[in-house]
Order: C-alpha cells, then structure tokens, then sequence
C-alpha cells in the first residue's frame, strides 16, 4: 500500500519524537522583538542544519535572512507564521518550530506521563498522507484497534486533506474524557472510530519469566518506548530476571517508535559490555562514538523481536546488538529512520526540533530510509482466524516469540548436550552455526479481541 514513509513520529498522546537530544536555551535574551526570535531560528539551522536530502544551499539560506530581516513583523504571531515559511523551504519535516505550548508539550513527553489517544503518526512522502505508524499499547487507540499503516482522512468529519501533521495533531487533542472520532482508511475500507482522550501513563518495560516445556526459563521484556523512564525500568527489569537464573532472553521491541537518543544508549550499555553502541555524523563530518563502559547487566544470551514498527531508538539499539554479535534479530525489516533531531529552545519559550546529525550502527551502517535487516526473517500474514491480544504477546500463542524461544532452547540443548553449557555465553550465531531461515506465520500484531 504505501512504500515509503517520512518517519515523522509524532504522536497524538504528546509521545516523543525519535532520537531526540536536548540541548540548552539558543539565547538567554527575552526579548519582544519577532525579528529576534525569526533570527535565532535562522541562526541554529545556519549553523547546525543537516541536510541529508541534498536540497539545502547555504548561499539561498543567506539570501532568506536579508528578506525576512527586512520585512515588518507586528507580533509574534507574525513571526511564527514567517519561521514556519522560511522552514518549509528546507523540505525537512524533522525540523519543526514549536510554539510555547507545543513546546512544553515535548518537555512534558520525554517523562512518559502522556496525554491523548496515544498514537504515532507518520506523513507519506509522495502521497502526503497522514499514516499510522502504530498505537502505543495499553492505550485508546490500541484498545479501539487501530492498526499501524491505516490512513486517517478525518477528524471529527471533517476533512484533514492537505494539513501539516502539527495541525492533524491540534485536532485530535484535547480535554480527558472528550470523544474525538476518527476517518481511516485501511485496505480500501473507510472506517469511523471513536475514541475517548486520557492521560496516558506508560510503563515502558514489561517483563516476565517465562517456563517452557522442558522446564527451562527464559526472560521476556517488551520496550515500549525510550523515554526519560526506559534506561531504570530496563534496569531493575534485568536485575530482578537475573536472580531467577533464565537461559536467555527475548528482547521484544516490535512497534517501538523510538523515542531519547540517550535512552537508547543507556538501555544498549545494560545488555553490550564492549564495543561501540552508535556514531554519529554531523553536517561537518564530526563523528561522536558512543561506546558500551564494561557495565552490562548480563552476558545471557539475547534474541531481539523486531519489525516495521521499529523505528529510531529501536534501531540503535537492535543494531548495537546484532553489529557486535550480542544476538540475533528475528522479525521484520525496521521502520529505517536513522537521524538525530536536537530540541532547542528560544527566549520567548518557543523551541525548535532541527536535524543536526545522522547515526550509523557499530559497522559503519546508515540506515536512513532502508533499516536493519533481521538475522531471521519471520514473515508477519494478517489472519482474522488468528488474533492476538495483549496478553498473548510473548507467549505460546504469539509465533514470533515461539521462534525466538527456540533458538534459545537450540542453543541451550546444544551446549547442554556437549558438557559445556554456559549460560553466561552470548555469541548465539556461532552456537547455532545456521542457515538462513524464513518462517511464515500469522500474526495480528496489535488486534485486540
């Protein structure tokens, strides 16, 4: 249906948008002025701007100030209104200028207590359609089944064709306990559905000890999302499976959208004790090399979920692991957004989202646009005969987490049968010394019955 996306992951719950840094105020002058503020924006991009489209010119970019300089602005309204025209001409749809309220909306993302529906939303590229990417579990749209990839055409039955993603989300905002009814369009179909707004609070890690079988144990943990939260749950999470002794663990990141770029890099150093973790690559071609610092919480061996939904921070992460052979990747393709966006803020309590880098896995890999391949491909076919629920993710009735199970059962009977078992080994590829496999199965991934 749709080819590509512009992985723009906005999400209507005030979610974070992916591999995000943060930086500190752009200027500490306040100032009434509306120039002041057009200039500190054109400034940041002047001076931090990555342009990874090929369209951006430095000598247009100068001829832009002298004009917006020269024109009169009466308020700030006025100045918004010219920052997002003079944005516009980038072609970036990561940098985004955010007025005080959306701004303090962002800050308000990053500690995981969320207000909305709780989707994220992407824009087609071609086709400038805004696309579902997925519903944040637990969450109104996940319970009223929205799925990743519907395309939403209305908002309370009236048309969203031609609007910016900004103003989409304006229009699914608002007040706990109001209904807002959605148009979409799946597989041809139209469908109303409604929802009601809530505050949505997200633990990020759910985890759990699962007994197979043969009696053995294997650890089971589903990131939701990276945010200010992620890196301690992930923490106590491993430390409290540990103590139960599995044989391995399942890492569960399907439909994780990304979210704080250190979040990423703190989550990859509890599983990767050595070896880089990400680099990233500035417009000027400064390389900043984040690496694992001995402080991995377990050695056990790993097997990594992973699909189209996966996106940014999830990438960075199942990337580190599979680049420094820490496990192995099972699922789909991933979502393939690969650039870091800092948040700035302005003397007037705006603030603007600018990409400013580009990251590469640990073997050099960009991965913009075309995302990490899984080590097995587990093949994702929509059945109605087959729904899963929440419940039933990492479970027996769940396929893609049965796959993953037994390659760790494989590696642990394998080891098991030759003396030498060691739970504390990692290096699944070279234990299983396989093939390449696809499995096909169905799988509804976010369904509720």
């Amino acid at each position: 249906m749709l080819k590509r996306f512009i992985k723009l992951f906005l999400t209507i719950a005030f979610f974070s948008s992916p591999s995000f840094s943060f930086e500190a105020n752009s200027s500490t002058l306040v100032s009434d002025n509306p120039k002041e503020i057009i200039d500190q924006v054109w400034q940041i991009i002047y001076r931090e701007f990555l342009d990874y489209s090929g369209k951006y010119k430095v000598d247009e970019w100068i001829k832009i100030r002298k004009e917006i300089l020269s024109s009169k602005y009466y308020d700030i309204d006025d100045a918004y209104i010219a920052i997002n025209e003079m944005l516009t001409k980038l072609e970036d749809p990561y940098t985004r200028f955010l007025d005080p309220k959306e701004f303090n909306e962002m800050k308000i993302d990053t500690t995981g207590e969320l207000m909305g529906v709780g989707i994220q939303i992407s824009l087609d590229e071609k086709t400038n359609e805004i696309v579902v990417v997925s519903p944040i579990e637990g969450t109104p749209a996940f319970f009223a089944g929205i799925k990743p990839k519907d395309i939403i055409v209305s908002i309370d039955d009236k048309s969203i064709e031609g609007l910016s993603i900004d103003s989409t989300v304006k229009l699914i905002r608002g007040k706990k306990g109001t209904k807002v009814e959605l148009g979409i369009i799946r597989d041809d179909d139209f469908l109303k559905i409604p929802l009601i707004r809530d505050k949505i609070e997200i633990n990020v890690v759910n985890s759990r000890i699962n007994n197979t079988d043969s009696g053995a144990k294997v650890g089971y943990l589903r990131l939701k999302q990276f945010n200010a939260k992620s890196p301690k749950e992930m923490s106590l999470s491993i430390k409290k499976l540990e103590k139960q002794k599995p044989i391995g663990y399942v890492l569960d990141l399907r439909s994780n959208p990304g979210g704080l770029l250190e979040a990423s890099i703190d989550i990859a150093r509890q599983w990767i004790n050595k070896g880089i973790i990400v680099s990233t690559k500035t417009k000027d071609g400064i390389n900043d090399i984040r690496r694992a610092n001995s402080s991995a919480l377990t050695n056990r061996p790993v097997v990594v979920l992973i699909d189209e939904g996966s996106a940014s921070a999830s990438e960075i992460l199942s990337g580190a692991i599979k680049d420094n052979n820490r496990g192995l990747l099972i699922g789909k393709k991933t979502f393939g957004k690969g650039l870091v966006q800092s948040v700035r803020s302005l003397s007037d309590g705006s603030g603007l989202t600018v990409t400013v880098a580009k990251y590469l896995t640990p073997s050099g890999k960009d991965i913009n646009k075309y995302g990490i391949e899984p080590d097995i491909q587990a093949d994702l076919f929509l059945n109605d005969k087959t729904k899963l629920t929440n419940a039933d993710l990492g479970t027996k009735k769940d396929s893609q987490y049965m796959v993953a199970e037994n390659i760790l059962l494989k590696r642990y009977r394998s080891e098991d049968n030759s003396n030498s078992y060691n739970p504390m080994k990692s290096n699944i590829k070279f234990a299983l010394n396989k093939s390449a496999k696809i499995y096909q199965f169905s799988y509804i991934h976010t369904n509720l019955e």
